[in-house]
């Protein structure tokens, strides 16, 4: 049994340390490495990882959506979302889940103290996370959540997703951002903008002086741990959290499906969050 997470850039991860300690905490000697995979190789990992024992591996940027065509067997809720964060082999074949919705939405509870309930939230992004996190929001009970993306086609497919009307799309320019954020109690940012390794940086944040005063930020980005969105928020005033929550929550979620068993989620995550502070 080997495990992995993959994506470009991955070696940033803290992947391997999370489930490094959820698996010594277990008692298995399992190894959980990163590996380097660029867009368009997928086909070619897949193979290569069945063949060399790989059982399980995870994926960030930029597979999330690309790897759906490429598997066997998809769970309802990632097909839903059209996006995989967990991919499982069961039985000689690739089976894909997605914990990062359910991830997104405890961090918001235990980190910032956040129930989605009732909410009005402001999301940027459309991509594989944003969808997992628009989805997990409205389910919770959220009220309206304004999808703002650059491709308007985009943030308008996902908000298709939800025939609840509860997704509104949006654009992403100062201006709209400035008007949704001042309707809004939470700013989501599931894109890559402030990423350590990614080129691309938001180019003012004028929009967050239109959030309330008891606002919350939520970043899912966690390298670097503070991101210039992030800082701003901070400096303004405003609740604050990064993505190293969410990516504790969603591992734990993501090592019972490695394991094809349920787990003790509390103690899982207590045992990876110390190892985060280790390092």
């Amino acid at each position: 049994m080997k495990l992995q997470v993959i994506g470009d850039p991955v070696l940033h991860s803290k992947s391997p340390v999370l489930h490094g300690a959820m698996l010594a905490a277990l008692g298995l000697d399992v190894p959980y490495t990163a590996h380097v995979v660029r867009r368009g190789e997928l086909p070619d990992y897949l193979a290569w990882a069945q063949k060399n024992g790989v059982t399980g591996f995870n994926a960030t940027m930029p597979h999330k959506e690309d790897l759906i065509p490429l598997l066997d067997g998809i769970d309802p809720s990632a097909q839903a979302i059209g996006a995989v964060n967990t991919v499982c082999l069961r039985d000689g074949k690739w089976v894909g889940f997605n914990t990062d919705g359910a991830g997104a939405v405890t961090a918001l509870g235990e980190g910032l103290g956040f129930d989605p309930a009732g909410l009005t939230v402001t999301l940027l992004g459309a991509g594989g996370a944003a969808k997992a996190v628009a989805l997990a929001l409205v389910e919770a009970g959220a009220e309206r959540v304004f999808v703002c993306n650059r491709t308007p086609e985009r943030a308008a497919a996902l908000c298709a997703l939800d025939g609840l009307g509860r997704l509104i799309p949006a654009a992403f320019d100062p201006d709209t951002l400035a008007r949704r954020t001042a309707q809004s109690r939470l700013l989501v940012n599931c894109t890559n903008l402030g990423m350590a390794g990614c080129p691309g940086q938001f180019e003012e944040f004028s929009f967050l002086d239109a959030l309330p005063p008891d606002a919350g930020v939520f970043d899912l980005i966690y390298h670097p741990a503070e991101t210039e969105l992030l800082a701003q928020a901070r400096r303004r005033g405003l609740s604050t959290l990064n993505g190293l929550p969410m990516l504790v929550n969603q591992a734990v979620l993501a090592l019972e499906h490695f394991l094809n068993r349920p787990l003790n989620r509390r103690a899982m995550a207590e045992a990876a969050t110390a190892a985060l502070h280790q390092i």
